[in-house]
């Protein structure tokens, strides 16, 4: 049961909310429930027409959830937040080269910074007589639609004051929207005349043929996928940027030029500790000192991706990656 409280009125409350969340760096928007079926259509149609590749749709899309959920069955908004996010360095050695390799936003702390956001909205609301639980639907598309951002050439969610260095989060709420800027899908004026982030994408995934994402060759996609799938034979080595994801197209944007330099940095991996994250060593067997310095990156959970990340950059052979029994023998515990 919820807690009944006496509730403040609507709009003066979604206002009183997006002026303290500014205090916190954050920039948001509320709209109605209401359109949860469009954002359904927007990404079911596209499915439909076949302009998702079937093994991209199913590992990355196929998890939304377009339902109202069960913990907050009178949710009548959807609240979308934007946090401003820094990249992350990590310095791994081997072979006496030293390389510091980069995470781009959202990959270090992404639960902690939802949770953050969450417990900032919950308390808020709280006091005034509403509530707040969590959502599974398309933050970029979610955060478009609101009119908190708009989508670059390169089909990433741009923010006013923050580029595309942020993060997205959404909850639903039983907060009423009576003020509802939903709008159409629209991309950044200055993005008609430039086409820096197509000229740089070394795969072609932003083409001309279409304003949709071929994500199927984004180098996002593959270098998140399991470990035991290696990158496909038609990607250079040398297209690799990031340990994971890839910033390719953000750092020659316009709209980022001022944050290409807000990089933290976060771990130093020696080279005894490169040469067992390059083996797939698991993680009962790594030192514990070695297990904080991954928990702390948020890569604890992504020790079957690294050999192959990771070994793009020291290895010539990483492309090729290694056999399913081969890491399942070394990784054993």
């Amino acid at each position: 049961m919820l807690a009944k409280t006496s509730k403040t009125h609507p709009s003066t409350c979604a206002e009183e909310l997006f002026h303290h969340l500014a205090e916190f760096g954050l920039k948001g928007r509320i709209v109605s429930v209401q359109h949860l079926p469009e954002l359904k259509d927007s990404v079911e149609g596209c499915h439909g027409q076949g302009l998702f590749d079937k093994d991209f749709y199913l590992e990355r899309l196929a998890w939304f959830d377009f339902r109202v959920p069960n913990s907050l069955p009178e949710a009548k908004s959807m609240m979308v937040i934007a946090a401003p996010r820094p990249q992350s360095q990590a310095v791994f050695t081997w072979s006496g080269e030293s390389r510091a390799l980069i995470l781009p936003p959202t990959y270090v702390a992404y639960k902690e910074t939802t949770k953050r956001v969450e417990d900032l909205l919950a308390k808020f609301l709280s006091t005034r007589g509403y509530h707040v639980a969590a959502t599974a639907l398309p933050l970029k598309l979610l955060a478009v639609r609101s009119g908190l951002g708009e989508y670059g050439r390169n089909n990433i969610c741009y923010v006013p004051g923050m580029g595309s260095f942020l993060q997205l989060v959404s909850f639903y709420s039983d907060l009423p929207c009576e003020k509802d800027d939903w709008r159409e899908v629209q991309m950044m004026k200055r993005c008609k005349h430039c086409y820096a982030c197509r000229r740089s994408c070394p795969t072609g995934a932003i083409s001309s043929d279409r304003f949709l994402l071929h994500a199927e060759r984004c180098i996002v996609f593959h270098n998140e996928r399991k470990g035991d799938i290696p990158f496909p034979a038609w990607m250079g080595p040398s297209w690799h940027n990031c340990l994971y994801g890839c910033l390719h197209c953000q750092r020659v944007c316009p709209e980022d030029r001022n944050l290409l330099q807000w990089i933290e940095e976060k771990e130093k991996f020696s080279q005894a500790e490169t040469g067992l994250l390059l083996e797939g060593v698991s993680r009962c067997k790594l030192p514990a000192a070695t297990v904080r310095k991954l928990e702390r990156l948020d890569l604890i959970e992504d020790l079957d991706n690294l050999p192959r990340n990771l070994g793009v950059f020291f290895r010539k052979d990483a492309h090729r990656g290694k056999s399913i029994e081969a890491r399942a023998k070394q990784r054993s515990c």
